[in-house]
């Protein structure tokens, strides 16, 4: 076991942990290569850690959507989101495997704990992405670059976890993501103090983080494609452009200006699952059955993280893959399965009165997001607007330690216990 360098009390109180310095910034990111792809592999070495060409995410008849891809299948060019159909005609010889959902979580969970012992501040950016705030640890480890604390790093996850990682780094969160980007696979990027302008200069206007396509289009036809490009615009030009608020932005995005600190806290934004299903499904009930799972699985979610939301939203992809989506915002925040579903239910009968047509995928998120200590208690039965009840939170709760103690399976919504018993019905 790799020693604690970081006690958890210090962990819990980072303030206390970096002490005040005018140095700059030490500030890594910390991504796992190909994430759900080394999950997969570790968990079935013979079958997906033996394909030369590997693919999580959709079935091998071409149904769903890619997750991750080795390097291997991206050297055709295969990427997330992409259709696992399209996927298959770029890289025909690929082996195509679900995504490992119950160890993905546990193995996040593992390399957050490997770097808690390594660094005294860290922030889960996603399931496979941290952020480390070293500053002031150069006092303790005498001597050693930002560089080499990264490599030292990389090979103490690597060992403790399995999971092999890239570090970028630098003296703000936007330019150690943009590092990481050089770093992948399995290496380490560090941009000095003071060379932040000529990294940001290489890069293309696509690769900083918050310029999407839309906006890369509009700065393409004023022959802005490059950052160097950008660079000697005026702010009050770029303003006239976008917008003052828009111009602005942009001006300080592509200088890396960004006093964002690493914060342990951060809340979670959202809490959502998906399923494509292996034939599309045109039956509300079979739909509504569907649904009841994804919402449950959302709300154990939700509490388990002891939060509430206040927006639900419900997501379709029909046959003839048009994406739509409806949501609905509540006065108070809700976590029961009960007044969840209530809302995700009348949703997807809505956005089924407007279009009827076979759906390939179902999808629930829920936003808003406030700790369950924030929201306001209500009193024994009260009703909070969504239609929820104290009762309906204590009897979602007691599901989860049933399920906890028991396995998930142990209590189960009567409809899908339905569904399971009924000869020739829908499979899980």
């Amino acid at each position: 076991m790799y020693p604690a360098r970081f006690p958890a009390a210090i962990r819990r109180n980072p303030e206390s942990s970096v002490p005040e310095s005018p140095s700059p910034r030490r500030i890594l990111l910390v991504d796992c290569d190909a994430f759900f792809v080394q999950v997969a592999c570790l968990e079935d070495p013979e079958g997906a850690g033996k394909a030369k060409y590997l693919i999580v995410g959709g079935t091998p008849t071409g149904r769903g959507v890619v997750t991750s891809a080795s390097y291997s299948a991206r050297a055709f060019g295969v990427r997330a989101a992409m259709p696992t159909a399209h996927a298959l005609r770029l890289c025909p010889e690929a082996t195509i495997v679900g995504v490992p959902r119950g160890v993905i979580s546990e193995r996040s969970r593992d390399v957050r704990r490997a770097l808690e012992d390594l660094s005294p501040i860290v922030q889960a950016a996603s399931v496979d992405e941290f952020y480390l705030d070293l500053s002031g640890t150069e006092r303790l480890f005498t001597g050693e670059t930002l560089e080499a604390s990264a490599w030292r790093i990389r090979q103490s996850v690597l060992e403790r976890t399995q999971i092999s990682v890239s570090l970028g780094g630098g003296t703000r969160r936007v330019i150690a993501k943009l590092a990481t980007r050089c770093a992948k696979p399995a290496g380490v990027h560090i941009v000095q103090p003071g060379a932040e302008d000529v990294f940001l200069r290489q890069l293309d206007l696509a690769d900083i983080p918050g310029i999407g396509p839309a906006l890369v289009e509009v700065l393409r036809k004023k022959g802005l494609v490059r950052v160097e490009d950008t660079w000697p615009v005026q702010i009050e030009w770029l303003q006239r452009w976008l917008g003052d608020r828009r111009g602005a932005w942009l001006y300080r995005r592509i200088r890396g200006v960004d006093s964002s600190e690493v914060d342990p806290h951060e809340r979670r934004k959202s809490i959502s699952a998906e399923r494509t299903f292996a034939e599309d499904i045109g039956d509300d009930r079979e739909l509504g059955r569907r649904l009841l799972k994804l919402t449950g699985s959302v709300a154990s979610t939700l509490r388990e993280k002891c939060f509430r939301a206040r927006t639900v939203t419900v997501k379709l992809r029909d046959s003839d893959f048009k994406t739509r989506q409806h949501s609905q915002t509540v006065p108070e925040a809700i976590e029961s399965d009960a007044a969840i579903h209530e809302i995700a239910k009348a949703l997807l009968f809505d956005l089924r009165a407007d279009r009827r047509m076979p759906v390939r995928l179902l999808g629930v998120g829920l936003t808003g997001l406030v700790g369950s200590e924030d929201a306001p208690q209500l009193g024994l039965f009260a009703n909070s607007g969504a239609g929820e009840t104290d009762r309906e939170r204590a009897v979602s709760r007691t599901v989860d330690e049933l399920r906890n103690r028991f396995g998930r399976g142990a209590v189960m919504p009567g409809l899908l216990v339905e569904a399971k018993k009924t000869p020739g019905g829908p499979k899980k």
